[in-house]
């Protein structure tokens, strides 16, 4: 296995936890901005529409998986900053 690969696998996985945490808080200030109030529906939640249900899942879904990507190019850059060789 090679270094850059062993040295990246503790950092992503503090790198993971940090973004679902970034993401989380991201989201739940977009959704304040929005101005739909504090708390986003849930897929069960009976008093909310499909619509509102659906744009929302798919809302936070894509800020998740940008802020995810934006922290592993992160990591992986600067493993590669640190060993000279890209994890793969």
């Amino acid at each position: 296995m090679k270094a850059s690969k062993i040295a990246y696998r503790p950092v992503a996985l503090v790198l993971g936890a940090v973004s679902g945490m970034a993401a989380g808080a991201l989201f739940k200030q977009t959704w304040k901005a929005l101005g739909h109030g504090e708390d986003a529906p849930d897929a069960t939640d009976e008093d909310r529409s499909w619509r509102e249900v659906l744009l929302t899942a798919t809302l936070q879904g894509a800020i998740f998986a940008g802020v995810k990507a934006a922290v592993d190019r992160v990591g992986a850059t600067t493993v590669r900053r640190l060993t000279g060789t890209w994890p793969s």
